[in-house]
């Protein structure tokens, strides 16, 4: 609580008349509460509120550039942003949930108690904005004056924060107008704290705690975005508690438009871990993307509509290049608002990020100051002309492909829902499940994926992870499982659910599929959700059809597509589906309570299945043998 002073004092001695002004044109004592409470804590040197105007945008614009959070590029609109040399990436040790005494929400999840977590950031925060400026901004997760919409206030002194939530969420300010005094709203307050040329110097005093029952994140001696836009995946867990609660679901997927015939446009989710080809999916060439990252979905007159929570994005820059990623390459290279952050910047103010078409430059800017190829860090190892995490940030409206919808108040219908992992040897390329119960278990529950020697050093180490999401869940595992049955149970019209798999490998350890594989898989799902095309049963799903296949590789990719080729690629592998269901009974046996028994009887049917098609067929059966 504000102790000498009352709210309105406070907050006039420290806004100025125009920025109270906007503050009180928002009926919501509770939102007054909060900043007041935190403009005292942090004490800043003055405090400007944005309303998501033009005038204000400007505004935030301008600071980032001018305090040095940001630097022009060549291009127009290009800026780009360094975080400290240890400050690229989210803080998993250091983001915890504060719970109070005696609540648990599993071992997967990381957790302090909640009264000493608040007593220790709020010391971190006291003064930490003195020689800044804070920044008060409203945003809106989903679509404005929606059911979806979901209210948040982000304080943050980072110019480069506010620029970046500007790009990536909608305007809330006239939400909160809208909506009077509840105080129904997500807060987040985050402060670089004290800097050091420019980058947060207090990185072993880096904290990121969710605070599920204020709905509040804190986030103290850090810029990376990850830990500091705090409608990202900080959001997305306040929200799935959320709507744990509320009985809708809030996922770690794409959502995009699968053009079909006579100008059809379906609309699908995906959950992939990552380095699976999520965002290369949910760009694919020729469909429109909705969103890249997070959804909201709900039941709405008896169907499963969703909508993308961003109308940004803030996306990985390793890898992208021209001929894997036209869409958004052209988007990279033209003007626009796009802020780069952790890139090399040449000599020539371009930049430069690992995997982009042509030569490694020479010598350049990057996070780690004035770099030229070969330097070396303090350990004596070589420091990349990026860093592999580098990163842009854009409105999606400038992209080609930004699906007309994005912003509808009501969200598109779910037309199907794709899991997909990174598997060598078991799933089929593309499949569907019998029903919502057998999906949601056996490909959902179920999702698996093989890391890279890249990431770990250790390549093709599987690990569960429950609808992608297990990184982000505030909510017991079982729990989360079981939220999934109950939504599809309450549905009259319920999406079909698929699996796909783009690096299943032949004995050689040659990949089966070409990267753009994926267009035909994408038609055949969109063809089968409206069962325009039949499908073969298997033990573990609806499988394609060579000739509907053949057919599409024509129409999409102008290819011929073998017979061969299809066998190979859709060949049922029975003990490799057997090993895979061990690994998940053992992973739900050994660290879930309260799972679902339907999760072990969707197993133990599909088990059952696959045996008895062993006993007639063997152990590698050509999907043939079914029709």
């Amino acid at each position: 609580m504000v102790k000498n002073q009352s709210v309105e004092e406070l907050l006039k001695s420290k806004c100025g008349k125009e920025d109270y002004e906007k503050l009180s044109a928002i009926s919501n004592p509770p939102l007054h509460r909060f900043i007041a409470k935190y403009v005292e804590l942090c004490n800043p040197d003055k405090v400007f509120v944005s309303t998501g105007s033009p005038k204000d945008n400007q505004y935030i614009r301008k600071q980032a550039t001018s305090s040095g959070e940001e630097r022009k590029l060549a291009t127009e609109g290009h800026t780009v942003h360094f975080d400290g040399y240890y400050d690229q990436a989210r803080d998993e040790e250091n983001t915890k949930f504060l719970l109070p005494k005696g609540v648990s929400l599993g071992s997967h999840i990381n957790s302090t108690d909640r009264r000493g977590g608040l007593k220790e950031i709020q010391a971190l925060l006291k003064n930490s904005m003195q020689g800044h400026q804070m920044y008060v901004c409203f945003f809106c997760l989903g679509p404005t004056n929606s059911e979806f919409s979901l209210p948040c206030v982000q304080l943050t002194d980072s110019s480069y924060v506010a620029h970046s939530s500007v790009l990536l969420y909608r305007p809330g300010y006239e939400e909160f107008k809208r909506l009077g005094s509840s105080p129904a709203f997500f807060k987040f307050l985050h402060s670089e704290g004290e800097l050091e040329d420019g980058v947060s110097k207090n990185i072993h005093q880096r904290r990121i705690y969710i605070d599920l029952q204020g709905d509040t994140v804190y986030s103290a001696n850090t810029q990376y975005g990850g830990n500091t836009i705090g409608h990202k995946k900080l959001a997305m867990r306040l929200a799935i508690h959320r709507a744990s609660k509320e009985h809708w679901l809030t996922e770690h997927m794409f959502l995009m438009g699968v053009h079909g015939p006579e100008e059809r446009v379906s609309y699908f989710t995906g959950a992939f871990p990552s380095l699976c080809g999520k965002t290369s999916t949910s760009m694919i060439k020729e469909e429109t993307i909705v969103g890249d990252d997070i959804v909201y979905l709900k039941k709405m007159d008896g169907e499963m509509r969703a909508v993308n929570v961003e109308k940004g994005i803030f996306g990985i820059l390793q890898g992208v290049n021209s001929k894997d990623d036209p869409l958004l390459w052209k988007t990279l290279h033209n003007p626009g608002e796009i802020i780069f952050s952790n890139v090399l910047v040449t000599e020539d103010k371009n930049v430069y990020w690992l995997g982009k078409d042509g030569e490694v430059p020479k010598k350049g800017v990057n996070h780690s100051g004035d770099w030229t190829l070969g330097k070396k860090d303090a350990n004596g190892e070589k420091i990349p002309p990026a860093h592999p995490n580098a990163r842009f940030t854009l409105n999606m409206d400038l992209l080609e492909n930004v699906d007309p919808k994005l912003n509808d108040p009501e969200g598109v219908k779910v037309s199907g829902i794709i899991y997909g992992g990174r598997d060598s040897d078991t799933l089929v390329p593309v499949k569907e499940s019998f029903n919502w119960t057998h999906g949601v278990m056996t490909m959902g529950a179920s999702l698996e994926s093989e890391t890279t020697a890249a990431a770990l050093g250790e390549e093709r180490v599987r690990k569960i992870n429950p609808m992608a999401n297990l990184a982000f869940l505030s909510i017991p595992i079982g729990e989360y499982i079981e939220n999934h049955l109950d939504f599809g149970r309450g549905l009259e019209d319920v999406p079909p659910i698929f699996s796909v798999n783009y690096f299943l490998r032949d004995s050689e350890g040659n990949f089966l599929n070409e990267k753009d594989d994926k267009r035909v898989w994408l038609k055949w799902m969109e063809l089968r959700v409206h069962r325009d095309v039949e499908a073969i049963k298997t033990p573990t799903g609806y499988m394609p059809r060579y000739e509907d296949l053949k057919k599409l590789f024509k129409e999409v990719l102008g290819k011929n597509y073998s017979k061969e080729d299809y066998v190979k690629q859709f060949t049922l592998r029975v003990p490799e589906h057997l090993a895979k269901s061990d690994r998940v009974k053992q992973f739900y046996e050994g660290k879930v309570k309260d799972i679902p028994e339907a999760l072990f009887e969707e197993l133990e049917k599909q088990e059952q299945r696959l045996k008895e098609a062993k006993e007639e067929y063997g152990d590698y059966i050509s999907p043939e043998e079914f029709e």
